[in-house]
């Protein structure tokens, strides 16, 4: 299976350099061992990425309501709100 997936990259990778000036186009980033890379995360942390994540975790919060009573609704929403699946904090 994985050499199907290598050869339908360097197709992919062919086709997007042709025809859209595009380098590379990478489906899945694999090991050596074969597996799939995913965002892992250790469970013994440094002080210093467990205070950023506690910063970044503080900030992806709505705003309160007083804000947009103050504002007359001008601010609605917090726009740098992330999702913890679709955004990554890039780690």
């Amino acid at each position: 299976m994985t050499e199907r997936l290598r050869t339908w990259n360097s197709f992919l990778d062919a086709y997007w350099s042709k025809s859209r000036g595009v380098t590379s186009l990478v489906l899945f980033d694999h090991r050596h061992s074969g597996e799939r890379t995913v965002e892992k995360m250790s469970s013994h942390k440094t002080f210093r990425i467990k205070r950023f994540l506690a910063k970044k975790q503080k900030q992806n919060r709505p705003i309160p309501q007083w804000i947009r009573m103050k504002t007359g609704n001008k601010i609605r929403y917090n726009s740098k709100r992330r999702h913890w699946r679709r955004t990554k904090l890039g780690l």
